[in-house]
């Protein structure tokens, strides 16, 4: 039974199997994977739950929900301890080499210049074939906003306006700053997309 002490969000308990259905078909049976910004923990704990030779790093900048998301993933043995992790600090405080890196509805809620932070950081700390697999809402070029993605960005930029919707192909040249390569983006539920990147070496074979 689930621990209802816990800090919960709905979005993260709609959109765990959808995202697992995608992130099985990208990563390896057996992986290490980093997570920027895991909040409540639920989808480390989901995640792992499903597949147990997946290593799970959960990170968190917020130091107050390090101790929920260990409660929440501790029957967990391939949940490693979470972190306290700033993605714009110039070292990450995590010396391991991941396979995979993942963050899930953290760059609209953030100013701009943390996507160039997490691509650098990335680049430092993923295997020379690591992926970093990213969930959220984007503005793309070659398709129109869904009126409930404007929306959500005008109310964003209400409540703080250095955060809002980041365009993809913006994304995407940070990315490619940090040698890091667009591999593949898919249609997730609710105007969602998820979006895999690698190093560009390993995108031109």
């Amino acid at each position: 039974m689930a621990d209802t002490s816990l800090p919960f969000s709905a979005a993260a308990d709609r959109n765990k199997t959808p995202i697992l259905e995608v992130l099985q078909r990208w990563l390896p049976a057996r992986a290490r994977v980093l997570e920027i910004a895991s909040g409540t923990g639920q989808h480390a704990a989901h995640f792992a739950a499903a597949q147990p030779a997946w290593t799970w790093q959960a990170t968190e900048a917020d130091a107050d929900q390090l101790p929920p998301i260990a409660q929440r993933c501790a029957p967990f043995a391939n949940v490693l301890a979470p972190l306290p992790l700033d993605v714009m600090a110039p070292s990450w405080g995590v010396s391991a080499e991941f396979d995979a890196g993942y963050c899930a509805n953290m760059l609209h809620i953030a100013p701009w210049e943390v996507c160039g932070a997490l691509m650098r950081g990335m680049a430092r700390h993923l295997t020379a074939k690591g992926q970093l697999c990213l969930y959220g809402p984007f503005i793309v070029n070659d398709r129109p906003t869904a009126p409930s993605n404007l929306a959500f960005d005008a109310d964003l930029k209400a409540r703080d306006p250095a955060w809002g919707l980041r365009r993809l192909e913006d994304v995407q040249a940070e990315a490619e700053r940090a040698g890091l390569a667009l591999r593949e983006r898919v249609e997730m539920p609710a105007n969602n997309l998820m979006v895999l990147f690698e190093r560009a070496s390993a995108a031109q074979r």
